[in-house]
């Protein structure tokens, strides 16, 4: 099996979980370069988990033997870097969210498309195992026709979280809760119960906060399916809480908090599963098993081999994204 060769742009704090996926994923993959906008950081980085420092961005584009590039940098600098990718033909796993707007998120995707570079997105959560096996549940028609679906995400973070530069601005972000934290849950609310038709939304920032954007968020949903449900997220719920997805069906109840997942029967009976690694989400942002990383690269690098479509795609991405925008919007529309 042809190994795929890939580089990594940034090495900040999302890189930590992929450079321990991508070390075991080594017989299928080879790390041939690392850069990023710290020279001292990319060296620490790159001496803790063995790969090699790259020369520059323009380095890695021109080398014709690099098949994708992973990019870990901030939100803002998306786009850029995908047209440049693109332009030489190399395949990109990008860190969400797509970008800091909805323009310019679409037009990552209408690139990658034109040029045929598949293109994924860090959505990993949708390879935890009591993800996977709610998927599962609601694939089997167990829970029946759904009418109800929902996600309450309260989780915490100091306010020396948002004083390092850029966090949580939208010039560098795009956004706060929703499109930081929430948009993972979100990835996954809408891949079980399907698109959202409507949205009555509020968004505000805490007394708890000084920062740009929102801190808090909530909204009434109305999915295409007819069903209803609820958003509510906040990174100002001390100590911070487990996620908690819902799923109410006319069979059956499925809840999904943190990894562990109930289905709540019509006829009394209960069937349980729980994920012993942590969600890692309520407080402490990178406490938790990078499992789901490597899955979700494995994932990627054998659409790369095979030529498919990667699970986890920039419409999958796009899709969320809208979504967050449309919230927003109409939460600005109410103040």
């Amino acid at each position: 099996m042809r190994k795929i060769r890939i580089a990594m742009v940034g090495a900040g704090l999302a890189a930590t979980p992929h450079a321990l996926a991508l070390n075991e994923l080594r017989e299928e993959v080879e790390v041939v370069a690392v850069v990023g906008r710290s020279p001292k950081r990319v060296e620490r980085f790159a001496s803790a988990h063995g790969f090699p420092v790259g020369a520059s961005v323009d380095a890695i584009l021109n080398d014709a033997t690099i098949d994708a590039m992973l990019v870990l940098t901030p939100p803002n600098t998306h786009l850029e870097l995908v047209e440049q990718a693109a332009a030489m033909r190399k395949h990109v796993m990008l860190e969400k969210p797509l970008d800091v707007s909805m323009s310019r998120a679409t037009r990552i995707v209408d690139i990658c498309r034109t040029a045929e570079c598949k293109l994924g997105v860090v959505f990993q959560n949708r390879f935890r195992p009591a993800a996977q096996r709610l998927a599962e549940v609601k694939a089997s028609g167990a829970l029946g026709s759904i009418a109800c679906a929902g996600l309450d995400l309260r989780w915490w973070r100091p306010q020396s979280y948002y004083d390092e530069p850029g966090r949580g601005t939208y010039a560098r972000d795009g956004g706060g809760v929703l499109l930081t934290q929430a948009i993972h849950s979100l990835d996954i609310l809408l891949w079980l119960a399907g698109d959202v038709s409507s949205v009555a939304a509020a968004t505000a920032t805490t007394a708890l906060h000084t920062m740009e954007s929102e801190d808090f968020a909530s909204a009434s949903l109305t999915f295409a399916s007819g069903a209803v449900g609820h958003l509510l997220a906040t990174t100002a719920a001390f100590p911070g809480f487990p996620e908690r997805i819902e799923l109410i069906g006319d069979k059956g109840t499925a809840t999904l908090e943190g990894g562990h997942l109930r289905v709540f029967f019509r006829d009394g009976s209960i069937d349980e599963f729980r994920d012993p690694s942590s969600s890692g989400f309520g407080a402490k942002p990178m406490d938790f098993s990078h499992a789901a990383h490597r899955a979700l690269l494995k994932d990627f690098f054998d659409a790369v081999r095979d030529d498919r479509a990667p699970s986890v795609s920039g419409d999958d991405a796009l899709r969320v994204q809208r979504l967050i925008e449309r919230v927003t919007a109409d939460a600005g529309k109410r103040l």
